[in-house]
């Protein structure tokens, strides 16, 4: 009985070690991966890079999330999630460089949604960090929230109605919010082991809310003028 226990005990003290780890190793390349991206961004901005084609951003993001997914334990994974994350730093760069061209205003805006972004993603971290609660119970709602997600933006795409596109941001904002939660609650339960794809699935998140507040902020800027 003495045996089992210490066996027990050795189990969940190398768990804890390994769950530490790959927090450790997560919220460190998500760091870096984060400050990456915005120096691409600031290069966009700098060289006045033109907006990139809706169609050539969706075959960068999902054809390097794709390779990501095949090369995620090895070096290789390293390399293409800078690649990711630079890439979509890029992309967005044009669209900050307009912002701020506004002037105060505009500056006002991203430094708002850069500070709500936070905000969100340390108080979803947190919540899950102390309370050690299991998210996996959103896995449903999450389903349903893509179908919804999809749907919403082909209807966009043909309707192209404000509304429509406040409400997206909004869902945008919920659904990656739902994933903060369900993949730091997976690193702490042991269901990912894997910190490349853990800090994928967090940048992603913490991206679409960024972009989504600097929609909404300036929605809500242009309605007051």
């Amino acid at each position: 009985m003495s045996n089992q226990a210490h066996l027990s005990t050795t189990h969940q003290s190398e768990s804890v070690l390994q769950t530490n780890k790959v927090l450790r190793n997560t919220y460190m390349l998500l760091g870096m991966t984060l400050g990456f991206s915005a120096l691409m961004a600031f290069v966009a901005i700098a060289t006045n890079a033109a907006p990139m084609h809706f169609i050539i951003t969706l075959v960068g993001f999902y054809g390097l999330l794709f390779a990501i997914h095949k090369t995620a334990n090895s070096a290789m994974g390293l390399v293409l999630v800078f690649a990711l994350t630079g890439f979509m730093g890029y992309t967005i760069g044009p669209l900050l460089g307009m912002i701020s061209a506004i002037g105060p205003q505009g500056n006002e805006i991203i430094m708002t949604a850069m500070g709500g972004t936070a905000l969100i993603f340390f108080a979803l971290s947190a919540y899950v960090l102390t309370t050690k609660k299991d998210m996996s119970f959103l896995g449903g709602m999450m389903v349903a929230g893509f179908v919804a997600l999809v749907v919403m933006m082909i209807a966009n795409i043909f309707l192209n109605m404000p509304a429509l596109s406040l409400a997206l941001s909004a869902l945008f904002i919920l659904f990656s919010a739902g994933a903060i939660l369900m993949q730091t609650s997976a690193i702490i339960h042991g269901g990912e082991r894997n910190y490349v794809l853990a800090t994928v699935t967090l940048f992603v998140s913490i991206y679409n809310i960024f972009l989504s507040l600097i929609q909404l902020l300036m929605a809500f800027a242009g309605g007051d003028e």
